[in-house]
């Protein structure tokens, strides 16, 4: 059987690239008497179609990531290096992989020659290796930030460090690729080219050895040490929660109720999701192809073709599922402050209507008070001239008695 119609043999046959289907054939699909071709099943259709759902899907999610990151220059923080970083690797699965696994599927055989066929094999292995990688330097990360929160202003130098190694792992752990898949041809029942590994290995425990060491820098190894990262977490926030009962009069202020920064437990919690989601999405088609390797003949008998393209499609949901969770955890908060700044600009406006108001009484009372004086002034001052003109014409009226008094004397 070809991995094209079913996907567990792809899970061998790709052999270094247990995560993802890369429709090849084993030793075992070549054999004489000629195999049987692969046919585009329904349950092919159905995988071929969500597929291309889900690259439409990723491809949106983790560019509108890449934009949002890129033209916020407000916030440059070394967790956002950490996720743009992740959605690069998103991308690779969802312009290389995607395309490239609805593509073959509908083909069922190898068309684009054997550059390509090795240069894919080994672009989708980099694409894998790096999901993988990057999401271990998370949650190492969130180890440091926990465990070393005094170590905050190293973080950006040192995940710069990791993210290096972490590509430049995924490339080198990559190249065998280029060397175990080729292009191979049969000619009967009739002419089929396949992008296949048979050939590269002299017998099935070399190639068996080669996915199981694949399968441990790929999955076993990232997974140890985010369980282990994320278990020391979880030891020093029950022991700092322990101290605060102890402390329970402690004044904590602005922190969490396990003395923990608000803002660096909502990046926790969104990391152990991000982590929980590739654990989630992957583990089952890992397990799948684990056991293929070991008993292949009891799995083809137990496990169904559709099982095989549900739990490959399954594993291709982390791809864009790593662009929500960081929205759904950003968006409330970006709406928080912007309602925030909202009401501290509406709080100061109120405040410089208040005073601008204030100001615009208090000249209206000083005016009022000076036009009052002015008044108050001008009739006192009319009054004292109406008395002074009064006691000049009483004094007058006298003069002129006194006169006509003299007058008549001296008549």
């Amino acid at each position: 059987m070809n991995s094209t119609a079913y996907n567990i043999e792809g899970v061998s046959q790709k052999n270094s690239t247990c995560k993802y289907d890369f429709n090849s054939s084993s030793a075992e699909d070549l054999p004489h008497p000629p195999p049987h071709l692969p046919r585009f099943t329904a349950a092919a259709q159905v995988r071929v179609t969500l597929t291309l759902l889900l690259c439409a899907l990723s491809a949106c999610c983790n560019l509108a990531l890449l934009y949002s990151a890129s033209h916020n220059h407000r916030k440059r923080s070394h967790v956002r290096l950490l996720i743009t970083n992740l959605a690069v690797a998103d991308l690779l699965v969802t312009f290389v992989v995607m395309p490239l696994d609805a593509v073959w599927n509908i083909t069922m055989q190898w068309l684009a020659g054997d550059l390509a066929c090795r240069t894919l094999m080994f672009l989708k292995l980099v694409a894998m290796y790096s999901c993988a990688f990057v999401t271990v330097v998370i949650s190492l990360d969130r180890q440091a930030a926990i465990l070393n929160p005094l170590s905050i202003n190293k973080a950006r130098k040192r995940n710069k460090v990791l993210l290096i190694v972490a590509w430049t792992m995924s490339v080198v752990l990559s190249i065998p690729q280029v060397f175990v898949f080729h292009v191979v041809v049969i000619d009967s029942p009739k002419r089929f080219i396949q992008c296949t590994t048979y050939g590269s290995f002299s017998s099935r425990w070399q190639e068996t050895l080669y996915n199981m060491l694949t399968f441990t820098f790929l999955f076993l190894l990232p997974l140890f040490i985010m369980i282990s990262c994320y278990s020391r977490i979880l030891f020093e926030i029950s022991k700092k929660m322990t101290e605060d009962s102890l402390l329970s009069n402690e004044v904590q202020l602005c922190r969490s109720k396990n003395n923990i920064p608000r803002a660096r437990m909502r990046t926790l919690k969104m990391t152990v999701v991000i982590v929980l989601s590739f654990m989630v999405c992957w583990t089952p088609y890992y397990m799948l192809g684990l056991w293929y390797w070991f008993c292949p003949a009891g799995l083809e008998e137990t496990v169904s073709q559709s099982l095989s393209h549900i739990l490959f499609i399954f594993g291709l949901l982390n791809a864009c599922l790593d662009p929500i969770i960081y929205g759904l955890f950003t968006i409330p908060l970006c709406m928080r402050h912007r309602q925030r700044e909202h009401n501290i600009v509406a709080f100061e406006l109120e405040n410089t209507n208040n005073s601008l108001m204030t100001s615009i009484r208090n000249s209206t009372s000083s005016l009022t008070l000076k036009r009052l004086t002015v008044q108050q002034t001008s009739r006192e001052k009319l009054e004292w001239d109406g008395e002074y003109v009064h006691r000049i014409g009483d004094d007058g009226a006298k003069n002129s008695v006194a006169f006509a008094s003299h007058s008549t004397c001296m008549d």
